[in-house]
């Protein structure tokens, strides 16, 4: 209950559903890094999801016959185009070109809901471990690097072997969510469910995003012990 001037209370507003989440179907998802492996997985899924995706590469030609393989009407152009036309603009770059592309298309990517799913790794022969950048992680580098940008970061943990499995009709599994306003979070979260068998859970704010992109080095040690895709679950939620 909250007090009014008189003296008087009304009740607190309904606390907001976290499962209500907005319609993106007409949104455009542009995918940077496009004709990689986690790229092309998740422009294959959304778009066979019926949404309207562009893939970028920094060879427009590249990503437009990248984009034909995919079908479901993807289409392909070069990163700086990609961006431009884009509502939400997923970068999916490997970690080492990660800082120069982004800080290449700040200009493009102005105004636009960035979701970064870049994990920085190392290999040895011990197999993946976590790179920390000096920002903290990829998604607070991206942050420092599009200022005009707003920032989220998601779809960390899926195998890029299911996502461009056309026989695998659902992926099982969650995609953690980060970002600092709610409203981009849930656009991010309604994203990842149009993926069969997908679900976006808000797992806090861009500070905490290391953990969870440094999580992947696990999970590769996980499929390669128990020859695997696996991917995560939350309980109790």
């Amino acid at each position: 209950m909250t007090s009014t001037d008189s003296g008087s209370t009304v009740p607190k507003p309904p606390a907001k559903d976290p499962w209500d989440l907005p319609d993106v179907s007409g949104l455009v998802v542009g995918v940077l890094g496009g004709t990689g492996d986690q790229g092309r997985g998740l422009a294959y899924r959304l778009g066979r999801a019926g949404q309207k995706v562009i893939i970028g590469s920094r060879a427009a030609e590249r990503a437009e016959t990248a984009a034909a393989e995919l079908g479901h009407g993807v289409e392909g152009a070069a990163n700086a185009e990609c961006a431009r036309r884009s509502d939400v603009v997923i970068v999916a770059v490997p970690w080492e070109g990660h800082a120069a592309i982004l800080a290449s298309l700040r200009e493009e990517l102005a105004g636009k809901l960035v979701v970064d799913c870049v994990n920085p790794l190392g290999f040895d022969k011990k197999g993946a471990y976590a790179l920390t950048p000096e920002e903290g992680s990829a998604a607070e580098q991206a942050a420092v690097l599009l200022p005009d940008s707003r920032v989220t970061a998601a779809f960390h943990h899926l195998s890029a072997v299911l996502l461009q499995d056309p026989e695998t009709e659902q992926i099982d599994t969650d995609v953690m969510v980060l970002g600092e306003a709610r409203a981009d979070t849930d656009i991010v979260q309604a994203l990842a469910g149009r993926i069969p068998g997908m679900r976006g859970v808000f797992a806090g704010r861009l500070r905490n995003a290391h953990q969870v992109e440094s999580l992947v080095a696990n999970l590769i040690s996980v499929n390669r012990r128990y020859k695997a895709h696996a991917g995560l679950r939350a309980t109790d939620v």
